[in-house]
């Protein structure tokens, strides 16, 4: 799994299939080191580790646009983070469409309801009754003017508008850290990622989770496992479902088992 652009992102994601033998991932591993990659190996899983992870950010970001949270002050608050782009801006990158087709897609698969959530239901505004399906369409959650620099789309103030007391920019740039982090832990409790090392070089180089946090996962760590478990509770209560912890994590909490520096 390369990730775009391939002449400038240096992660390749390793996908290990059930009977993936050890040649083949040796031969894979040698190959990537050749061309000068920085290789990961993660166990098969939908979205793998990183795409898996990455969408938790735009979703996030596009979660607070339906709270009623400034369109700026998100985009503003994941660079603040130390994310290279916004979520909406990369969202309309990606194109909105896709979002909307992989969330068609994923809750086929797995039975659930679509669209199930704020998020969702989001992007579905967006695609079926606005018809902004991101920049390769040239309308998305921005405007991209032939002759200008784009600009975040004023409509957006009337299909989400804004809530008149706007959080801190602080509290924006926690949640989506947190959420990140989060369901980097939940990669590591089912056996898509089996080494912290490569949760947090997958992070880094994969899609830019901020370097001063040293990853997903040293992020969790340098909090303190506890401390951030007792975050993502408080989060849980103020924004939904999607922040609730495991008791599997909850357990490691409880018995202060860092990720890094385990056998």
């Amino acid at each position: 799994h390369f990730f775009s652009p391939v002449d400038k992102m240096p992660l390749v994601e390793v996908i290990l299939g059930e009977k993936t033998e050890d040649e083949a991932i040796a031969r894979s591993l040698d190959y990537i080191q050749q061309i000068r990659k920085t290789p990961i190996v993660v166990n098969d899983s939908r979205g793998f580790y990183t795409s898996r992870v990455f969408s938790t950010f735009t979703a996030e970001g596009i979660n607070m646009l339906a709270e009623g949270v400034h369109p700026a002050l998100i985009e503003n608050a994941a660079k603040m983070a130390g994310m290279p782009v916004g979520p909406l801006a990369v969202t309309d990158e990606v194109t909105i469409e896709l979002a909307w087709k992989i969330g068609r897609e994923t809750a086929a698969a797995t039975g659930a309801e679509y669209p199930a959530d704020a998020s969702s239901r989001a992007i579905c505004m967006m695609v079926e009754d606005l018809d902004r399906k991101g920049k390769r369409y040239g309308k998305g959650f921005y405007e991209y003017p032939a002759d200008g620099r784009k600009y975040l789309w004023p409509g957006l103030a009337e299909h989400f508008p804004a809530q008149e007391e706007q959080p801190g920019v602080e509290e924006l740039k926690k949640r989506l850290l947190t959420i990140q982090a989060l369901e980097t832990a939940r990669c590591m409790e089912e056996g898509v990622v089996t080494h912290a090392e490569d949760g947090d070089i997958g992070s880094i180089f994969g899609w830019g989770f901020p370097a001063y946090t040293g990853g997903t996962v040293s992020y969790i760590d340098t909090l303190g496992i506890a401390e951030f478990v007792a975050e993502c509770d408080r989060m849980a209560r103020l924004y939904g479902e999607r922040f609730k912890v495991s008791d599997w994590l909850r357990e490691k909490a409880e018995q202060g088992q860092p990720f890094h520096g385990q056998a």
